[in-house]
This record gives C-alpha cells, sequence and structure tokens, in this order.
C-alpha cells in the first residue's frame, strides 16, 4: 500500500511540477531598480543568505517571487533529493523543512528561518527601498 502511495504522489508532482513552475514564470515580477553601487553593496550582503527550497513547492515559489520583486541574487539549495545540501540543512537548521533560509554572519554563525512568511518579512526589512 506503501508503494502505490508514493507512486500517485510522484506521479502528481511529474504531472503538476511543470504546470507550477510555467506559472512561477508568467508570473514573474519585475525587479526593484537601484543604483549600481546600492545594488553592489546588496549583492554583497546576499552573498551570506542562501535558500534551502523545492523546485514546485509553493511556499519556496512564494519567497522566490518577492527575491525577484527586491532585486536579490541570493544562492539557491535544492533540499528535496537526499544528499549534502538536505543534511546540512537538517544540521544546521534541525528539520527538513522548505523553504528556509539561512543567514550567516562575518563570525559564521547562522540563523535559520522556516516560515516562508517570516522570510518575506525578514528581506523586506533588510533589502526593501526606502
Amino acid at each position: 500500500m506503501k508503494v502505490v502511495i508514493r507512486a500517485f504522489f510522484k506521479t502528481l508532482r511529474l504531472v503538476i511540477g511543470p504546470m507550477i513552475l510555467l506559472w512561477e514564470m508568467i508570473t514573474r515580477p519585475k525587479g526593484v531598480s537601484r543604483p549600481a553601487e546600492e545594488q553592489g553593496k546588496v549583492d554583497r550582503e546576499c552573498g551570506m543568505l542562501a535558500l534551502y527550497e523545492f523546485k514546485t513547492c509553493p511556499f519556496c515559489i512564494k519567497v522566490r517571487q518577492e527575491m525577484r520583486r527586491l532585486s536579490l541574487p541570493i544562492e539557491r539549495r535544492d533540499a528535496q533529493q537526499p544528499g549534502s545540501v538536505r543534511e546540512e540543512l537538517v544540521r544546521g537548521g534541525g528539520q527538513a523543512k522548505v523553504p528556509c533560509l539561512r543567514v550567516s554572519d562575518k563570525a559564521g554563525n547562522s540563523k535559520w528561518l522556516y516560515e516562508s512568511d517570516e522570510i518575506i518579512a525578514y528581506l523586506r526589512g533588510r533589502f526593501a527601498p526606502q
């Protein structure tokens, strides 16, 4: 029975996944425009951030859309498949849950944000144009 349920959901993801990604592409927001110097500063600050995601997760898409809206080049890491990225997410944040934004500081300390609304509030508070 477990095999049948897994096969059903895997097939469902294969069918719906491309439609979700197409919708994301169609509804892609236009990013904010900043002066080159200011955008360079934002780019450097984004080097301390990493988004752990699944490509077709609606909550991850919500965060990615906000990243585009704010013109943030945050590193994206696919944590869907078992492997080093997923292990890093569990080891650092404690859960294999996405979306998750890892916020690092210069001392090497990391803070892990797991809720999409919390991630978006953090990004807006830190990077939204005044």
